[in-house]
């Protein structure tokens, strides 16, 4: 009966000590979990962070790709003055290219500005991308004179151009921008 008392008072203690053991367990568990918890949040906060930095640099790049795209048109079209001038552009002070208002003369535009005489008109217009063939056309060109209003398509002024309209070619909707090439004497 002794030995039945003891195998008993012993198992009664593993069960308070195991009992002991299985809370021990829960409140660690319980720790880890918090603590996973907050790696959690903090790695999803860390991850919509680099996120929205992710997509502000991508809307910086377009911004950039655009102005550069702008600018590359703009040499474009100095080019364009340069070589429709036979005397290639003269005068005390720099010529100029000024954005072509469809419904006016390059005249009108040139005589508001400090560069107040006209040597032409120009509509230029090239497809992106590298040449393929020596036959390809790469771009088109037009010279409309300094008189006259010429082709009034609002799609060929740029100052009403919607800023992404620069990465379309003739083949996706725009044909030409139009520009006025203006001098001072």
């Amino acid at each position: 009966m002794e030995v039945l008392k003891v195998l008993l008072l012993s198992a009664l203690f593993s069960a308070v000590a195991g009992g002991n053991k299985v809370k021990k367990l829960k409140v660690e568990i319980e720790a880890l979990e918090s603590a996973f918890a907050t790696v959690l949040e903090d790695t999803e906060a860390a991850i919509a962070n680099l996120t929205a930095r992710i997509d502000t640099m991508e809307a910086e790049r377009v911004e950039l790709d655009k102005a550069h795209a702008w600018q590359a048109l703009h040499m474009a079209a100095a080019a364009a003055c340069r070589g429709s001038v036979a005397s290639g552009g003269t005068g005390p002070v720099a010529n100029a290219v000024i954005a072509k208002e469809n419904t006016r003369s390059c005249n009108a535009i040139c005589s508001e500005t400090p560069l107040k005489n006209c040597d032409a008109d120009v509509s230029i217009s090239g497809y992106p991308g590298q040449a393929e063939s020596y036959s390809q056309r790469l771009g088109y060109y037009y010279n409309y004179g300094c008189e006259t209003a010429g082709n009034t398509n609002v799609r060929l002024d740029e100052v009403k151009a919607d800023g992404g309209e620069i990465f379309k070619g003739p083949d996706s909707g725009n044909w030409y921008y139009r520009f006025c090439c203006c001098r001072q004497g």
